[in-house]
């Protein structure tokens, strides 16, 4: 039977979801550990711009939200960049140079196209195709041998997105055929929602509803106790990702290039602050910048310097996400 998450806001369907698989009480097997499970779940989001689930216990990482976002509009697929701001993702996708899955790899390189380039073009000159499908998912690469052994750690749980333009607004699905609901779906709504939200700033369209299909919504046994759904209530987004292709093109290459060197060359708290400072014409992408460098500033315990990052960031949402996980883990950042 399928079951519908519907709501304004990513947080809002986030949390209908996590009490009805807190509910289950069958557990389902699989080759990482129990799970308790849904299958057939769509979610609809109608205001995706609020696309952060700030309810969630422990907090996500904010951080590591917008540097794997900028990791993925950028194309990339080196893991020593994403991992730098979660030391742990290796856990789930395996210590490759590269990672097999990398979704904005998958979209921006493989198949000898950059199809957000192609999406942009096509609903640009035909708005009304509903030809318009982005893979992510490569059967070559990712289905399992024979035997059932995954070809990788790193197998993409995306599969695909649809989009289509209606009423002047940008539709999109996407389809997972698996979906964490504790470690990874929080992130994956910021991924997609936010790729919506810039492809209609390309398109000068309105953001449209955001749906997204898992397959196999689950919560592992062993995150059972550790998901909770926290009851306070946040400020709204105040940031919009809505640019111009031209701007968008070189803020995303700016910033990617500022997080490499932070990755290779180590900076220390002058060198980390001329970083931070992105001076860009969009203060939503100075505020990426912010929360990215401020979890630099952090690791490396430039407290001034990290007080000083956060004061220049104008989004109060932004903030309040970091400063739950900030005193969550006062002894490290630990997991997604």
């Amino acid at each position: 039977m399928a079951i519908l998450c519907s709501g304004e806001t990513a947080n809002e369907v986030w949390m209908s979801a996590a009490e009805r698989l807190k509910a289950l009480n069958k557990k389902v097997p699989s080759r990482s550990g129990s799970t308790y499970e849904f299958l057939h779940v769509l979610f609809s989001i109608e205001n995706p711009k609020e696309k952060w689930v700030s309810n969630r216990m422990p907090p996500m990482s904010i951080s590591y939200a917008l540097a794997e976002l900028i990791w993925i509009l950028s194309g990339s697929d080196i893991a020593e960049i994403v991992n730098y701001w979660n030391p742990n993702l290796y856990k789930y996708s395996g210590n490759d140079v590269h990672y097999h899955g990398a979704y904005g790899h998958r979209i921006r390189h493989n198949f000898g196209m950059d199809q957000l380039e192609k999406a942009f073009n096509i609903l640009h000159n035909k708005p009304e195709s509903r030809q318009m499908v982005i893979l992510i998912w490569d059967p070559e690469k990712d289905l399992p041998k024979d035997t059932g052994v995954p070809n990788s750690a790193d197998i993409p749980c995306n599969i695909c997105s649809l989009l289509k333009v209606r009423e002047h607004r940008l539709e999109w699905t996407q389809i997972m055929r698996s979906n964490d609901a504790f470690r990874g779906l929080p992130y994956n709504f910021v991924q997609f929602t936010s790729m919506q939200e810039i492809l209609a700033g390309w398109l000068g369209l309105e953001v449209g509803t955001y749906a997204h299909y898992s397959d196999s919504l689950h919560l592992y046994e062993n995150d059972f106790d550790n998901m909770k759904i926290y009851s306070n209530k946040f400020s709204k987004n105040t940031d919009s990702l809505s640019v111009s292709k031209c701007y968008f093109d070189s803020v995303v290459e700016k910033i990617y290039k500022r997080m490499k060197r932070i990755v290779t060359e180590d900076p220390d708290e002058t060198h980390l602050e001329t970083i931070s400072s992105l001076d860009s014409e969009s203060q939503a992408y100075n505020n990426i910048m912010l929360i990215i460098s401020a979890y630099v500033a952090r690791k490396k315990e430039y407290l001034r310097l990290k007080e000083d990052i956060l004061s220049r960031c104008t989004n109060p949402l932004y903030l309040e996400i970091w400063n739950r996980w900030d005193a969550f883990y006062k002894k490290g950042a630990k997991t997604l």
